[in-house]
């Protein structure tokens, strides 16, 4: 599970190609990053605070984009890329891409494989941490000009992996999904572009205490699933050479039913929530001249929730969210410097909801209808530079939330849910410089400090402070690098506290600690790169503060014992691109 600026779960919002999902397991096994292989996608976009409101509401703390690059070519051709990957633990990685088309049509394929066995700790200790997983994913597309596209997409996925930290592991996460894009770009002089997407997804998630670990007790196995459809469809306008206006639409149902015992599969499943949410949109940029702007946007959803679990009943709400936001250029153009005030409502998630009983099984009626949507006002400034061998970010940000939602854990299963009030704010930071031909130093620094003031105590799994140093020299021949990223102690916890990530909870302060990390690659032609390193130099023991206890495989029983990160780590890879 992503944690950024001390949020996470539905908080940040992830979107593969247009399209949302979620994990099938109550207990989040299979976070919506379970499903993601980074190396398929050729961007990345990170969208800090509420300071949009074109994607997913109530994403108070941020969206996270995984996009594909599609342009129509220019006349036929064929590309490929792949990598392999080995490391310390088994540690065996694959990936296969390829494209190839003319310019009316063209097709995509991929594929993806990992594996690794579990892993060692700083001192040598074993931990439960075996995984395999692989996907495959294929698109084939009509561009008939150079404005048009539609897109249809499909792909498949699962898995096993053992987890350190509960009493199960995960013996499926299968993951089925289609999709279909349309885009029309310069339509008029009014409309500049014309978008829409529908998708469908399909997880079917198995955990049991016997296929991937010893057991002489009882056998337990659970089979939820998860089932979403969702759509978008937007227009950008531009009235006048300032203005561009963003209007849409986006709506997204969302069905989780549940089966257990060892013959689960001659069962039938039994519906415990499902999720309906329409939402429509529209987002404005004025510029005021070429060096000023201000970005606005509102959105409103209406969300409703079925607990099957008991007999239908049903919670609703419409939600609004909001932001405006001036940024400004300065020295020519080297920079840029913004100021932003964002409002986001957030609807309680699937997971929070299953909690409201003392149970991760079924929500209690009592509190039920009595947990409030979550309501984030949040002030993000920051600036970037660029200046010959220099640049440069910083964002901060300060947010007051009312009725944050917390979850006290009262067993290694269950917790209480409730509503708080929380303060919390931080910055980030970076800086780069080129100091000699080929060489570039760089430094980051991360710090979110969060509150619960209606408890007046501190904010439970909050980040500690963060930095990150490296060097690398790289002249497209050669290049080595080194990364010593430095962590401080974490002094302010709320014991048993926590949230839905991996049931996370604080259990006491934590320690400090710094780890190096070294590189280094050659490229031996243009179409061949390979690289090697080691990371966890000093092979240190440590753990981060973010998380929960682990599985005593004694006792067979959570405790308060926490998961030691892994020691010295050596890997080898080796890319190819051909076109």
């Amino acid at each position: 599970d992503p944690v950024f600026r001390g949020m996470s779960g539905s908080r940040l919002g992830i979107l593969l190609d247009g399209q949302e999902i979620h994990g099938g397991c109550g207990g989040r096994m299979d976070p919506p990053t379970a499903y993601i292989y980074p190396e398929a996608y050729d961007r990345v976009t990170v969208l800090k605070g509420p300071q949009s409101v074109l994607y997913l509401p109530g994403s108070s703390a941020g969206v996270v984009l995984f996009e594909r690059d599609i342009q129509r070519m220019s006349e036929p051709g064929w590309s490929a890329q792949g990598s392999l990957t080995f490391g310390s633990f088994g540690r065996n990685d694959q990936y296969l891409e390829a494209r190839g088309g003319n310019p009316d049509f063209y097709a995509r394929a991929n594929a993806t494989r990992s594996d690794s066995d579990n892993y060692e700790d700083g001192d040598g200790k074993e931990v439960h941490s075996f995984y395999t997983r692989w996907s495959t994913s294929a698109a084939l597309g009509w561009t008939p000009d150079d404005h048009t596209l539609i897109e249809l997409s499909a792909g498949r996925s699962d898995g096993e992996a053992a987890y350190a930290d509960r009493a199960m592991d995960g013996t499926k996460f299968e993951r089925e999904n289609v999709g279909l894009k349309f885009e029309k770009r310069n339509v008029s002089e009014l409309v500049n572009k014309v978008e829409a997407n529908v998708y469908y997804s399909y997880i079917d998630h198995v955990m049991d205490n016997y296929s991937l670990r010893a057991n002489k007790g009882m056998k337990m196995l659970n089979n939820p699933d998860r089932e979403t459809k969702g759509g978008r469809v937007a227009v950008t306008l531009t009235p006048t050479e300032s203005v561009q206006v963003v209007l849409g639409a986006d709506m997204k149902t969302d069905e989780h039913t549940f089966r257990d015992g060892t013959n689960y599969y001659s069962k039938p499943r039994t519906g415990d929530l499902s999720f309906d949410r329409y939402g429509v949109f529209g987002e404005a940029t004025y510029a005021l001249d070429d060096v000023r702007r201000v970005i606005g946007g509102l959105r409103l959803d209406d969300h409703e929730v079925t607990n099957d679990k008991m007999g239908g009943v049903k919670e609703s709400e419409t939600l609004p969210s909001g932001f405006l936001r001036f940024e400004q250029d300065y020295a020519g153009g080297a920079g840029t410097w913004y100021a932003g005030l964002g409002h986001a409502e957030r609807f309680p998630d699937y997971w929070e909801y299953m909690r409201t009983g003392n149970t991760i099984v079924v929500p209690d009626a009592r509190t039920f209808d009595t947990l409030d949507s979550e309501k984030t006002t949040q002030l993000d400034i920051g600036a970037n530079w660029t200046h010959g061998e220099w640049s440069a970010s910083v964002s901060g940000f300060y947010s007051k939330v009312d009725d944050y939602i917390l979850l006290r854990w009262v067993s290694d299963k269950a917790a209480n849910v409730r509503n708080v009030d929380a303060t919390v704010y931080g910055l980030e930071g970076d800086l780069a410089w080129r100091f000699a031909p080929n060489w570039q130093a760089y430094g980051t620094l991360a710090w979110v400090r969060g509150s619960n003031d209606t408890d007046d105590k501190p904010l439970a799994q909050q980040p500690p402070l963060e930095a990150k140093l490296g060097v690398e020299y790289d002249n497209r021949v050669f290049s080595y690098g080194a990364l010593l990223r430095m962590v401080s102690e974490q002094d302010r916890y709320d014991i048993g506290s926590g949230s839905i990530v991996a049931n996370g909870q604080d259990l006491g302060p934590t320690g400090g600690f710094a780890t190096l990390a070294l590189n280094a690659g050659w490229r031996p032609n243009k179409t061949t790169l390979l690289t090697a390193g080691v990371d966890n130099v000093f092979d240190r023991t440590y753990r981060e503060h973010l998380g929960k206890g682990g599985w005593d495989f004694g006792s067979a029983k959570v405790t308060d014992l926490r998961i030691n990160e892994p020691g010295r780590t050596f890997w080898l890879k080796a890319q190819v691109a051909l076109d």
